[in-house]
């Protein structure tokens, strides 16, 4: 069943309720008062946390062996049931995920009903191409459809505008003040600082805020910056792997969207077709459930084209960025 309200796409069902905890983290096999508090201090204060966690990671968190460590996450997973699903299970799941509206409704269309919760969307393009619009249309028609919602900005690029937010809240019908206040903005000075503002989302929602969408605009500024040349290369892009795979676990895990941006460059050696090229190589591409490559169209427009998705068609579709949101191309 589909409620469509205020812009914003909400598929639901009928949702079995979740497996209860029936253990704390201090039950777990291998896990002291010492050890509890180091996980909880790192953000991996429930069994969740823990379950999604690679060993690796918590034998440098916790300070515990790997036989132990693999104790610790092989109990958290069996408490939580996390083993072989059937596809009619997975079913039920998708269904419930919601979607949030761009506000076009020839963009939403191409997108199966909007940006999609559990998920990391991309969208890149080259400068002025309507990448950072998108993502404060999304904040604003997210905070429109959930009172409650919070989103998390984290900009690399300097390119968080309060002002423009304040335009669309006026435009969406929300009060301007309470809107500025639901969004949570970090301003990231190197690669290092950015993913530690990612993990930190964990510890917003543990403090009870209700984060529904996360923005990184732009993902790839600082690794392009920091990681010069060919013999950093494979460097860089272990680092940037490791950042992807931590938005993808926060989206899986809290049920909210993940919205990046992309710089892009030109291939010199391609003599036909479009020469754009997103940066992050493969590393972005795999890891992105969606992608999304825009670029400017006629009359002021711009086109977004769906290049990647594992359930939709590629298509694309024109729209304008106006003051008040994002129309569609008539």
């Amino acid at each position: 069943m589909k409620n469509e309200t205020n812009g914003y796409v909400q598929e639901s069902v009928i949702m079995e309720e979740p497996n209860e905890n029936t253990i704390s983290i201090m039950e777990l096999p291998g896990v002291g008062a010492a050890t509890a508090e180091k996980l909880d201090a790192a953000g991996y204060g429930d069994l969740l946390s823990i379950a999604v966690t690679s060993p690796a990671e918590l034998v440098q968190i916790a300070g515990v062996t790997e036989s132990t460590a693999r104790k610790i996450i092989k109990a958290a997973r069996d408490n939580l049931h996390m083993g072989f699903q059937t596809g009619e299970e997975l079913l039920r799941k998708r269904l419930a995920i919601t979607k949030i509206s761009t506000g076009s409704k020839a963009f939403d269309a191409m997108l199966g009903g909007g940006f999609e919760t559990g998920a990391i969307t991309e969208c890149f393009g080259e400068f002025g191409s309507g990448k950072t619009q998108i993502g404060h249309m999304l904040a604003v028609n997210i905070m429109k459809s959930d009172p409650e919602a919070v989103v998390v900005y984290v900009d690399t690029e300097n390119t968080f505008r309060p002002e423009r937010i304040e335009q669309l809240a006026k435009g969406a019908g929300l009060e301007v003040a309470d809107a500025l206040k639901r969004i949570q903005v970090a301003r990231a000075y190197n690669s290092d600082h950015q993913m530690l503002l990612s993990e930190k989302v964990d510890e917003l929602i543990s403090n009870g805020m209700k984060v529904k969408l996360v923005v990184v605009d732009s993902l790839t500024a600082h690794f392009r910056a920091e990681f010069v040349g060919r013999a950093t290369l494979a460097e860089r892009q272990q680092k940037l792997n490791k950042h992807m795979h931590m938005l993808l676990k926060i989206a899986d895990k809290h049920s909210l969207c993940v919205y990046v941006t992309n710089q892009v460059m030109s291939k010199p050696d391609q003599f036909f077709g479009d020469p754009t090229q997103a940066i992050g190589g493969h590393i972005v591409a795999h890891a992105s459930t969606y992608r999304i490559y825009l670029r400017k169209g006629k009359k002021g427009s711009r086109v977004a084209k769906l290049v990647d998705s594992p359930n939709l068609p590629e298509a694309e579709c024109a729209f304008f960025v106006k003051e008040g949101g994002i129309e569609d191309f008539t």
